[in-house]
């Protein structure tokens, strides 16, 4: 709201009608792999999410995480998180733009040359991104691959109607108010989406398929889960939080199908998100746990302290909702309990 003496300034702009006009919604084929027996369905390119969270659950697919004491699972996923992201970074654009070697991200067989990459301790990052371009070989010496930074103001909604029609739908206007710009005469906020360009290489000389270019669409972490077992819809998740929604959407499908917490639980659990950066980014209860001291004495994993939820949302892990087919003509649905200040979950017939 504006104060006395205080006055709206309008900048120049480039964009036009005939831009408006020319622009197509496109309808792409989403994202799969197979995960403990269920599909997970995600989103394709540029969005990153449905290629980092599969490579990642590709990668862990390697290991007994229901069986492995809890603090060994969360460096796995942690460790996968890391070497998913580096991948994420150096491969996902606008595929319009660059080629985005979505069937070799998605590749349990470069997964398996990621994997050899974990051992006993926390790797180091910035890690080198892996080749996902067959014969995959064997695991590639490590190198430098820079983290990328993300805004978001994000909203996640998922829906289920009583014939069991399931809908996960996620959008943005990028940073708290998008642009600023309220559309004259409808009320809707323009957002600042071409903040999630990389407006510089990672290093001098390196390819980056994230850069700007004319009608270019920059990459985006939005990546609402569909989860089927035997073709039926199971449970559907997605969030908002810019760079760390692909790591909340990972953490809550392996604390609902690995370590077996219910869907509200898995979501309420406290989160920790990994992006190919130095430190693990850890919500206070996870960062003050007993389990963040066991990675760092145990595995080396070190950790910076969430100082959300407030700007920049890629300083603290997203928020999410959540939605679980119970049985025929019974669905449950889920929000967050506190986190930024807590969500919406209803239903229309609630059950007794």
């Amino acid at each position: 709201m504006l104060t006395p003496g205080q006055s709206v300034v309008q900048l120049p702009g480039i964009m036009t009608m005939a831009d408006l006009r020319a622009y197509q919604a496109r309808v792409l084929a989403p994202t799969r792999v197979r995960y403990r027996g269920l599909d997970i369905y995600s989103m394709a390119p540029p969005s990153s999410s449905g290629s980092t969270v599969g490579e990642a659950l590709n990668i862990l697919s390697g290991y007994n995480l229901s069986g492995e004491p809890r603090v060994t699972a969360l460096f796995h996923y942690l460790e996968a998180s890391r070497l998913a992201y580096a991948d994420r970074n150096a491969y996902v654009g606008d595929p319009r733009y660059v080629s985005v070697p979505l069937s070799g991200l998605l590749d349990p067989a470069f997964a398996a040359t990621r994997r050899c990459l974990i051992g006993n301790t926390a790797l180091v990052s910035p890690v080198a991104p892996g080749n996902p371009v067959p014969p995959y070989g064997t695991c590639p010496a490590q190198g430098a691959q820079q983290p990328a930074a993300e805004g978001g103001h994000t909203n996640n909604i998922v829906t289920a109607d009583k014939w069991g029609d399931v809908v996960a739908f996620t959008n943005t206007i990028n940073f708290f108010g998008g642009s600023g710009q309220t559309v004259p005469g409808y009320g809707f906020l323009l957002n600042n989406e071409m903040t999630d360009f990389d407006f510089a290489a990672p290093s001098a000389g390196a390819s980056d398929p994230n850069l700007p270019a004319g009608g270019k669409q920059p990459r985006s972490s939005m990546g609402p889960v569909i989860a089927f077992r035997d073709g039926q819809p199971v449970f559907t998740v997605g969030a908002a939080g810019g760079s760390t929604i692909p790591t909340t959407i990972l953490q809550i499908i392996l604390n609902y199908v690995d370590l077996r917490l219910s869907l509200p639980a898995a979501l309420a659990a406290p989160r920790v998100s990994q992006r190919n950066a130095p430190t693990s980014l850890a919500e206070p209860d996870f960062y003050n746990s007993a389990l963040a001291a066991q990675l760092t004495s145990q595995y080396g994993e070190k950790f910076t302290l969430a100082t959300g939820p407030i700007l920049p949302l890629d300083n603290y892990p997203g928020d999410a909702t959540a939605l679980q087919v119970l049985g025929r003509d019974r669905f449950e649905a889920i929000a967050e309990p506190v986190r930024l200040y807590g969500g919406s979950a209803m239903v229309v017939n609630p059950a007794p």
